[in-house]
């Protein structure tokens, strides 16, 4: 049998995210009428392979799921948007994390509170060394430490490029996981915890090694930050504006845009151009993964800011 080729092998956490608007976020010993409410699925790797695939990436999910009723629903969902689930590892005691969500609408934020129950993230095992190798890119995570790393160096043993997501500094081998990644794409908040560093552009450059392809460091409506070869120092990068309605997920959706344009053959550059407009037409719709543009949706609104 053939091993098929993906674009992007999504690796890291999948989740359940029940999203709760509200006016403003309450103090507390307070109640707030709730004006609307969703379920969808959700995690950074399961946002990211949604947005991708809508962007006419062929994704599949790699990583940890089980046979509980979150793990089918997250299943349900990544079938009716195309992103492929046969060659993910089914475990005992694996489950997607599960997360109530908070938006408030007037000040455009959101709190997340999320719960991880079971295992997540990628399986030490699976999948095929054959599977990893055949991709275009791995998205990958902090989540599952040991799976990520392996999948990583076979990633890299075979020139398959590799986005990362980090949120955190994961217990364990985690410096090991940075020194791998050849896409860092980053928040400015974990970027600067990260290095040490007071801004934004210093952290891209403290976090550029030579066997980087990019760093970017995202800083929201502020744009982000870019560092590769080309460049002798971080350029800065605006974001598109945009009639905010809901951030949720709009992080997660750079991710995935940016792997989707870096498995076309895209500069770094050309990623952080498409990633941006798809985060930010993302944040004109409520959710994260209802909200995600489709590959139409971004060129047409490239289009009309050039």
């Amino acid at each position: 049998m053939t091993t098929p080729i993906f674009d992007i092998l999504g690796f890291g956490a999948v989740a359940v995210d029940d999203l709760l608007y509200v006016d403003e976020y309450p103090p507390a010993e307070s109640k707030v009428r709730v004006r609307h409410r969703l379920r969808q699925c959700g995690g950074l790797t399961g946002t990211a392979l949604v947005a991708a695939s809508r962007l006419g990436a062929l994704c599949a999910y790699v990583g940890l799921l089980g046979n509980d009723e979150l793990s089918i629903y997250v299943t349900d969902c990544f079938a009716r948007e195309g992103v492929d689930t046969s060659h993910c590892a089914r475990r005992a005691g694996a489950k997607p994390a599960q997360s109530t969500i908070i938006v408030d609408e007037h000040h455009k934020t959101r709190t997340i509170f999320a719960s991880l129950a079971g295992d997540i993230g990628a399986d030490v095992e699976l999948p095929s060394r054959e599977l990893i190798s055949s991709a275009r890119v791995i998205l990958v995570d902090h989540h599952g430490l040991e799976g990520t790393i392996r999948a990583q160096r076979i990633a890299r043993e075979n020139g398959v490029a590799i986005v990362a997501d980090f949120e955190r500094k994961a217990e364990g081998n985690f410096l090991d996981l940075l020194a791998l990644v050849d896409h860092l794409v980053i928040s400015d908040r974990f970027a600067v915890e990260l290095t040490g560093k007071t801004k934004p552009e210093q952290a891209t450059a403290a976090l550029w090694t030579a066997k980087r392809r990019a760093v970017v460091v995202t800083c929201g409506s502020a744009g982000s930050w870019l560092l590769t070869d080309d460049y002798k120092k971080p350029v800065h990068c605006p974001a598109r504006a945009v009639k905010v309605l809901d951030t949720t997920g709009c992080g997660d959706v750079f991710h995935g845009a940016y792997s989707a344009a870096l498995a076309r053959g895209k500069s770094p550059a050309e990623c952080v151009e498409f990633a941006s407009a798809a985060a930010a037409l993302k944040a004109t719709q409520r959710g994260g993964q209802t909200g995600c543009p489709t590959l139409q949706q971004v060129e047409e609104f490239l289009r009309r800011a050039e």
